[in-house]
């Protein structure tokens, strides 16, 4: 019984010394390499044919040269004001989902572009404690790693931006019939506005609270300023 225990042991730390050299390897590879597909698409794929659905993903990387000023700012002021300024975490905002979830007793956000970046590119969707863990272990990884302009520049190629849309280019030309570069600021916010549930909320033809939020997000995007990655 005692050597079963010292093999499960071995097991383990060899398990745990291959996930962070894995891991590690992989944050560093993507500092460069375009990140070429996501759990989260592999997911809605499943969902889709599971519910009879032909598997629509529509994707297409770009670089941050080519995607519109105005898309990355629109998405900076509506998702997380603080992205240039933090190491990955909103602490103020952490701290008021822990007291909100202590309350409603359930799992909330304040997850800043790092995380979502994180949980898009190397997690699952699904809410959890333990998802949240590994959120932060890459969150972590990718701030040490990657260049805030290139965290935003995964963000922006990797977010779900509609029902099987996925990067800023393939919404541009699914919302708006255009090339990422050449999104308006009206254009911007509109796809920033719906990020929160891409595939409920339409960034044309929107609803009345959607119109609101793209109308508050060019206002701050007004207020805002340049995004400066120096």
């Amino acid at each position: 019984m005692k050597g079963f225990f010292q093999k499960i042991k071995r097991w383990f730390f060899k398990a745990i010394i291959v996930f962070f050299s894995t891991s590690i390897f992989v944050v560093v590879v993507y500092k460069w390499v375009p990140v070429p597909f996501t759990p989260l698409m592999f997911i809605r794929n499943i969902e889709q044919w599971s519910e009879g659905k032909s598997a629509t993903l529509t994707h297409k990387w770009v670089s941050m040269d080519n995607i519109s000023p105005n898309l990355a700012k629109a998405v900076v002021v509506s998702e997380d004001q603080k992205f240039l300024a933090h190491f990955g975490f909103d602490i103020e905002a952490i701290e008021k989902a822990y007291e909100g979830n202590k309350k409603g007793k359930k799992i909330k956000g304040g997850s800043t572009i790092t995380q979502q970046t994180a949980k898009n590119v190397f997690l699952w969707p699904q809410r959890s404690y333990v998802r949240k863990g590994f959120e932060v272990y890459f969150s972590f990884l990718i701030e040490v790693f990657w260049s805030k302009e290139r965290i935003l520049e995964v963000y922006l190629n990797s977010i779900e931006m509609g029902d099987g849309v996925y990067g800023a280019e393939a919404a541009a030309q699914h919302w708006f019939r255009k090339s990422a570069h050449k999104l308006s600021k009206y254009e911007a916010a509109s796809i920033a506005a719906i990020l929160p549930n891409p595939r409920k909320y339409k960034a044309t033809r929107s609803s009345n609270y959607v119109e609101k939020r793209k109308n508050w997000i060019v206002r701050q995007m007004g207020y805002f300023g340049p995004l400066n990655f120096e």
